[in-house]
Parts: C-alpha cells; structure tokens; sequence
C-alpha cells in the first residue's frame, strides 16, 4: 500500500477513534450543554432552565455499603463512593440527596461559578468521596471547589484536581454538605472561561493540520523515489 494511502488511513483511524472515546479529539469544538442555574446571570437568562435534584439508594452488602454514584438529573453534579464509604452499621441500605439550593451560606469573600449544592446522606461519611462539578461556559472558570458543613457555618476551600474534563471541576471530600465552586473575590480574572478553553482547541486544530499537511509531502517524496528509480532504469539500459 503506499504510504499516502497508509497516512490518509491513519488520519481517518484517528478522528474516529477520538470521536468515539471520551474526552475525544472534538471536546473543544462542541458547545457545552446549557447550564442550568437557580439565579442566572445576565447572559445566562434567556431559556434558562432550572436545575435538577438527584437521589441514590447504595445497597449495603455484608455490613459494607456498595461502590455507587449519585448524580442530579441534569448531570451537573456527580458524587461517587468506593466501598465502605460510609457507616453502614444497622443498614440494608443508604440514601443520598442532591439538591441546588437557592438559600445557604453567605459567600462572604467569595464568587460562586456554579450553583450552590446541598449533598446529604442518612448514614455517616467515613472515607473520601469524589466530587465533579459543571459549570457555564459563561461565566469565569472556578479555581476550587468549596464546602460549608451546614446552614450556619463558613465556606472552606476543599481543593481541585490539576486536571479534569472540559468545563467540569473536581475534587474529593470527606464530609457532606453545601457545595459550590467559584474563586476568592480578590482573585485577578483576566476572561472569562470560554476564552480559556482557546487552548485545547488550538492544539487540537494543530494535530490535524500537521496529519494533514503530511499528505502532500508523503505525495512528493513518492513521485521523486519513483523519479529517481525511473533514471536508475534508463542510465542502465544505456550503459548496457
């Protein structure tokens, strides 16, 4: 086969492959899903939907609560438990709640990118729980996630993973409670988080220009061998 054939085949491979896989090769192409917010901002008004609440029944096995993940309906929070998450002691079975909650917490110091979360469970929280959350592509990107026990404590930064999937943040937590994420009042905010995700759309577009430009060179290299070996041909019959 030659080897324009073979790089044209390995391109098409590729994108399909990234496509079906995620993250794929297209994550900085396709707009986010709408994010739906108990109090939009401004740009957010207009056909804003609002968010969804979500439950989870973990079976308790051998004294031991099941791995699960809880997720509201719209999928804009994602909590999951490894096994023996919880004191299961007593229990057949645990149930957890997700709802946005339009009263919690001040602030304080503090803009929120994302809903506020109230994530309970009947049954005591004893090892770490990974949380996700979505946010807006139209709002400033969220440098951590942030935690307050109950209605009538304070906020506390709980950290972010250094990486996660696109418009999404994450972090683990060892208590329940409220949750949003945002960044400290005082933090520079240069764009907003539409402009930030400029870079991985570029690299992206970088890697297909790079397959693709290799065609037409494959292409010449080809017809200058098959050249050459034309000469080598006709200077052997002539030295013949």
């Amino acid at each position: 086969m030659k080897r324009p054939i073979l790089l044209a085949a390995a391109t098409a491979a590729y994108m399909l492959a990234a496509w079906m896989v995620a993250p794929g090769f297209y994550d900085g192409f396709v707009p986010p899903q709408p994010y739906n917010w108990i109090s939009p901002p401004p740009q957010a008004a207009p056909g804003n939907l609002q968010p969804r609440a979500g439950h989870l029944d973990i079976k308790v096995i051998g004294g031991v609560s099941d791995a699960n993940s809880a997720f509201t309906d719209d999928g804009q929070v994602v909590i999951g438990f490894l096994p023996g998450a919880f004191n299961a002691a007593g229990k057949t079975t645990i149930s957890v709640d997700i709802t946005p909650e339009s009263t919690f917490p001040a602030a304080g110091g503090l803009h929120f990118s994302t809903n506020v979360y109230l994530i309970t469970a009947d049954a005591p929280l004893v090892n770490n729980a990974n949380l996700v959350l979505r946010y807006s592509d139209l709002v400033p990107a969220p440098s951590f996630v942030y935690r307050a026990p109950d209605a009538n404590s304070t906020w506390t930064n709980i950290g972010a993973a250094a990486v996660s999937q696109q418009f999404t943040i994450q972090t683990t937590t060892s208590r329940l409670g409220y949750f949003a994420a945002g960044y400290p009042a005082n933090a520079a905010r240069a764009s907003s988080s539409r402009a930030s995700q400029l870079l991985p759309i570029a690299v992206a577009v970088l890697i297909l220009g790079v397959l693709v430009a290799g065609i037409p060179l494959a292409m010449v290299r080809r017809r200058r061998a098959v050249g050459g070996e034309a000469e080598e041909t006709e200077d052997d019959e002539d030295n013949a």
